[in-house]
């Protein structure tokens, strides 16, 4: 029985925004008038009565972002400052799916955290830089098309069967696609050779500081598939909007 060693690495880009500079305020007033409200825009008033003191504003009647020649507007409450950085990192950069035997899948898992404090939407891709192939490129194994051919890049399917041969992943956890039914929907690795597009494996609109989603990488073989060292590597990106 032929046994084929594997390992796979990982790499890590991570896409930031810059910070939102600090902003100087002072107390407005002159010998003619004292501005006491919280803000200045469209209404605001402090009220108060014997239970309650309550300063409010009335925000812009046309929140957004507006541009021209020499300047950039940003109004509303999608651009404040958050207090939560965006971060991501991975808890294991270099898989060993270790030595293969024909129709025995292997698993390794490694778990993607992200922390957002925006108004807006992050994201993580992933996409691998070539098939898991040898050094000298002679052989490759495929991307996985599942139990019936049906999975793709963005289409999750079941994958349990060990005559279906392959390398692909499945996600578990926070804000993954809705198609990973359960772990045993499996979809292939875009192919950025192929130019395929990034997959997104993690996305949300909420705020949180530890969003995790464990990634299931998986390995299946036939008795024909050439023994030797395979590897490749699988490229995450993560963006945050704001």
């Amino acid at each position: 029985m032929k046994k084929i060693t594997r390992l796979l690495i990982l790499s890590v880009i991570v896409f930031s925004n810059h910070q939102v500079p600090v902003v100087m305020a002072d107390d407005m007033y002159s010998t003619l008038y004292r501005i006491e409200e919280p803000n200045v825009n469209i209404g605001g008033k402090d009220s108060s009565s014997s239970n309650y003191d309550l300063s409010k504003t009335v925000g812009q009647s046309a929140a957004g972002e507006y541009d021209s020649t020499g300047y950039i507007v940003k109004a509303g409450f999608q651009y404040i400052h958050s207090i939560i950085p965006f971060s991501f990192s991975i808890s294991d950069t270099s898989i060993d799916l270790g030595t293969l035997a024909a129709q025995t899948p292997s698993t390794q898992d490694t778990v993607l955290t992200v922390a957002f404090g925006s108004a807006g939407t992050y994201q993580v891709t992933v996409e691998e830089l070539g098939k898991l192939r040898t050094a000298d490129d002679s052989s490759n194994i495929p991307d996985t098309t599942c139990n019936a051919g049906t999975c793709t890049e963005t289409s999750a399917q079941v994958w349990t069967s060990t005559s279906a041969y392959g390398f692909g992943y499945t996600m578990a956890g926070n804000d993954i696609p809705t198609d990973f039914v359960n772990t045993t929907y499996y979809r292939p690795f875009p192919d950025r050779l192929l130019s395929e597009t990034p997959a997104v494996v993690m996305s949300s609109t909420n705020v949180g500081k530890n969003r995790q989603a464990t990634m299931t990488i998986k390995s299946n073989i036939s008795t024909i598939q050439p023994a030797g060292n395979y590897r490749t590597v699988l490229q995450f990106i993560a963006t945050p909007s704001f």
